[in-house]
């Protein structure tokens, strides 16, 4: 989950996406016989959920099915529930989902559900089991120990460092501050952590928030960002206290903004996921969901450090995130 601002203008992929993609009766079928899948990502201008709509749409097209796409203009329960209740009230075949919130949204999801709909958690996922014939994700948990080993060796593992995320309670997230805890306590003592902060998804919050961890802890050696718009928040804080390249920052995700500010030398470390990798195996498993085939209920794709130093090998450039396709 990731930027909700910035790339606005991207919004207009997913609409032609969406527009091109074919329009569902009210069974679920389009009048070509063709089974009817719907995607409904976390933030519909994050270049990750971009990333991931390209791929759905291209791994549609070729498995043969109609694929129509749609998303939340934030990343927030009271916009993403409507467009869940519209989806359902199209009963598509599929429903690919990134919910917004680990437990908020499960009634509507059971409720598509028990109407047939098969339905495909994709990157973040809900804490009820019977949710989702298949669930899709990074292994975000081992993404936040990548973070902590990375950022504690450019910080010669000693000082004090932060983690500032989005909020409580959304799955990835709630994943990779885990494995970030856990990695520094357990094998980086020297290393002080202090209480985690979130910004809301809010760029601003974020900058105002490092910049008061500064002024209160001059020894913050590292900053551990949770998505891309937390990213750009302390990139900005850390420019404006005059903090840039002394403060290390590792941060997830590696959508344009931030391999151009890994090539400056704001961002030290990317952990970068595979968004089209999900998207690819959403269609795939609701695909085999919807035909009685056999399916896998949980999948992990992978994900890669990038640095200043690897940023220009092919085996890397793939997982840099788009911002259309």
């Amino acid at each position: 989950m990731h930027r909700a601002t910035k790339f606005a203008g991207c919004c207009a992929v997913l609409a032609v996406l969406a527009a091109t993609a074919g329009c569902s009766d009210d069974n679920g079928s389009n009048g070509s016989g063709k089974k009817t899948l719907q995607l409904i990502t976390g933030v519909k201008s994050d270049p990750f959920y971009i990333t991931m709509a390209c791929a759905a749409q291209a791994e549609a097209a070729k498995v043969g099915v109609d694929l129509k796409i749609n998303g939340s203009a934030q990343w927030d329960v009271a916009v993403q529930r409507p467009i869940i209740d519209s989806v359902a009230a199209t009963r598509p075949d599929g429903l690919l989902i990134s919910p917004v919130d680990s437990t908020a949204l499960t009634p509507s999801l059971q409720q598509i559900q028990s109407a047939g709909t098969k339905v495909v958690l994709v990157d973040t996922s809900v804490t009820e089991a019977s949710v989702g014939v298949s669930r899709i994700s990074s292994d975000n948990e081992a993404g936040g120990k990548a973070a902590a080993k990375a950022l504690a060796q450019l910080m010669g593992d000693k000082g004090s460092a932060i983690v500032i995320s989005v909020k409580p309670g959304v799955s990835t997230t709630d994943a990779r501050i885990k494995g970030f805890t856990e990695e520094m306590r357990a094998n980086h003592p020297a290393i002080t952590l202090l209480p985690v902060l979130y910004d809301n998804d809010l760029p601003a919050t974020a900058a105002s928030q490092i910049q008061a961890t500064l002024a209160a802890h001059p020894d913050l050696g590292g900053v551990f960002a949770g998505n891309t718009n937390t990213a750009q928040g302390v990139s900005t804080g850390l420019q404006a206290a005059g903090k840039q390249g002394k403060v290390k920052v590792a941060a997830f995700d590696a959508e344009p903004d931030e391999i151009t500010a890994l090539k400056n030398g704001t961002l030290d470390v990317l952990v970068a996921q595979d968004p089209g990798g999900i998207g690819t195996q959403g269609v795939d498993q609701a695909l085999a969901a919807i035909e009685g085939k056999k399916v896998t209920a949980q999948i992990g794709t992978p994900m890669v450090a990038i640095t200043k130093a690897n940023m220009t090998d092919p085996a890397i450039t793939k997982y840099f995130y788009k911002s259309a396709c």
